[in-house]
C-alpha cells in the first residue's frame, strides 16, 4: 500500500486541513513555505496522467475549499504537481503541493 493510501485510510496520522468522502488536504511533514499542504485524491492514482476528468472537476472544487480554509485565496498560492521520475514524483500517488503564506520566487 502506498503511504498516501495509508493517511487517507486512518493508517498513518496526519495534520488534516480538510476532508470529505473524496479527498484529504494535510499539511507536508517536511515543508517548503511557510504554508506547504497536500492535497490527494482517496482513491489511488499514479499521477495527473492516470485521474480521470471527473475526479479532477471534483477535486478543483475541493482545492478552492483548502485555500479558502487556509487563507492564502486571497494572498495567493502556487499549486504544484510533480509526474513521474524526471518530473520529481516521489510518491506515486497523485498530489498537489500548496505552497503559500510568503512571497515565492519566480520559476520561469
Amino acid at each position: 500500500m502506498c503511504i498516501f493510501c495509508a493517511i487517507a485510510e486512518g493508517k498513518i496520522p496526519s495534520k488534516k486541513i480538510l476532508e470529505n468522502d473524496k479527498f484529504l488536504a494535510f499539511y507536508d511533514i517536511n515543508p517548503q513555505t511557510k504554508v506547504h499542504a497536500l492535497v490527494i485524491p482517496k482513491e489511488h492514482f499514479k499521477d495527473f496522467n492516470d485521474v480521470t476528468p471527473s475526479v479532477m472537476a471534483e477535486m478543483t472544487v475541493f482545492i478552492q475549499e483548502v485555500v479558502q480554509t487556509l487563507g492564502v485565496k486571497e494572498s495567493g498560492y502556487r499549486m504544484i504537481t510533480n509526474i513521474g521520475v524526471d518530473g520529481g514524483q516521489e510518491v506515486p500517488h497523485l498530489h498537489f503541493h500548496i505552497l503559500a503564506g510568503e512571497k515565492l520566487g519566480k520559476l520561469v
